[in-house]
């Protein structure tokens, strides 16, 4: 990575990679965007079974513990809970796409065939036992300021749940068994995270209430860097509904029914040991929520972020937490420091590619790498960069992330002078970007502000 600065238009420009937020139409034309004046046809990634776990089902048991009894406010739950019999599922509230109910479909066939869940879809004027319900983006905001998506215990509609915060069911503390779930999310974003909110709220309606942040290999994590259910994820489901566990068990009965639980659904892990990972202290995920939050100045957020990749330094850890916030730090300091970014993205970098269990990490990391190469006229650089980590963001199911890395080799074949190959990988990427990403304006600004990274055509263009 060429640790130069930046000028003030291709900071811009990574800050709109990094932010991966809604964009505004472009009235510019550049000769990308007008080549494609008709987008092509949605691509829809392929819902596969997950990859099985490595984990030993020591480690495996560990995290289940940690998992199923604590909220992530560190609150302990007395008892495990969850739905006992069949599980039903009805949606409710504003029209979605087509495209929506189908992920929603294929996600149910996995929970049954994966984690063994018995769970089906009935009609929205039946009763369910967890209901997911639609909602404009606004509204949903307007009520939880700091949440894209979220599931909700002891109620099975919006009325409900904003004129009845105290009823009977809500707090989780106080729960035996689930009977009723209810889990609202945004109608009006784009399919991929509409997909990303059906998969993560509802393993949360059905299993654990908890996420931490030192899991390489789950969703159950808020650093978002997985956004499927994984194999890990799947083996913690089913063995939270396995038969050999009931509602209202306490963690010392589950822990001594646990592993013997996982050495039949998991056989492959049996005999590892437990891999000793230190705890992750509530001021550093205070720091990382004030990096990454809504409120704050850029400046606040940024100084936020020095202190967790501080925090996690004195803690000595050189895992996923030190490489989420150098990651963290890397995104902020774009506007104000160009070579504190640059560093931290390194740094992130060699950190996420030290671990097998982080390549997908590594990818997300790979946008700005990709980007940094194109900006600085090293369009071969970019295209490498790019040709190994869109195969990861393919099998991770994110078509976010692989149509920006496609649209960064489209700018880097054309400043390296093959723009017909460029028009090609370009198209593809459009057909991702159609999934991934909200509105045709906000592919289009993103094609645009990727193709004003690309310096103009030089001798020097194939270094």
């Amino acid at each position: 990575m060429i640790l130069a600065r930046l000028t003030r238009p291709v900071i811009a420009a990574l800050l709109a990679l990094s932010a991966c937020a809604p964009m505004a139409p472009n009235n510019g034309v550049t000769r990308q965007t007008a080549t494609f004046d008709t987008l092509p046809a949605m691509r829809i990634p392929a819902s596969a079974p997950a990859p099985a776990t490595r984990r030993s089902n020591a480690s495996i048991a560990t995290e289940f513990m940690a998992l199923v009894f604590q909220l992530e406010s560190g609150r302990k739950l007395p008892v495990l809970s969850r739905f006992e019999g069949p599980v039903t599922l009805r949606v409710t509230g504003a029209p979605v796409a087509a495209v929506s109910m189908r992920d929603l479909d294929r996600l149910i066939a996995r929970l049954r065939s994966e984690a063994h869940v018995p769970i089906s879809r009935v009609e929205p004027d039946q009763r369910a036992n967890i209901t997911v319900h639609f909602l404009k983006r606004a509204k949903l905001r307007n009520a939880v300021p700091h949440a894209a998506c979220f599931v909700a215990p002891g109620v099975d509609n919006w009325r409900d749940f904003t004129r009845r915060p105290n009823a009977p069911g809500r707090d989780w503390t106080q729960l035996t068994v689930r009977e009723t779930m209810a889990v609202f999310l945004p109608a009006d974003v784009s399919p991929q995270e509409i997909r990303d909110c059906l998969h993560e709220e509802i393993a949360q309606a059905l299993g654990p209430v908890n996420d931490l942040y030192h899991l390489t290999d789950s969703i159950f994590n808020d650093d978002n860097f997985h956004t499927v259910l994984t194999g890990f994820d799947m083996v913690i489901l089913r063995a939270m509904y396995h038969p050999d566990l009931r509602s209202g068990m306490t963690p010392g009965a589950v822990a001594r029914r646990l592993p013997g639980i996982l050495n039949r659904i998991n056989p492959n892990g049996r005999g590892g040991s437990g891999e000793f990972i230190s705890n992750t202290p509530r001021r550093w995920i205070a720091e990382i929520e004030a990096a990454l939050g809504a409120r704050g100045t850029g400046s606040a957020q940024l100084t936020a972020a020095r202190r967790a990749v501080a925090i996690a330094t004195e803690n000595g850890w050189n895992d996923n937490r030190l490489g989420f916030s150098l990651y963290a730090q890397g995104r902020l300091a774009l506007a104000q420091n160009s070579g504190l970014a640059l560093n931290s993205f390194e740094q992130a970098d060699t950190i996420f590619r030290s671990n097998p269990e982080t390549r997908l990490h590594a990818a997300h990391v790979s946008v700005q790498s990709a980007a940094f190469a194109l900006s600085s006229g090293r369009p071969l650089a970019a295209i490498k960069i790019v040709d190994d980590n869109s195969a990861v963001a393919l099998r991770a199911e994110n078509p976010n992330l692989l149509a920006t890395l496609l649209m960064i080799k489209a700018a880097a074949l054309d400043a390296s002078g093959r723009s017909a190959q460029g028009d090609i990988v370009r198209l593809d990427s459009l057909g991702w970007a159609r999934y991934g990403l909200a509105s045709t304006g906000e592919i289009r600004k993103r094609l645009s502000e990727i193709t004003a990274l690309a310096p103009r055509i030089t001798a020097k263009a194939n270094q």
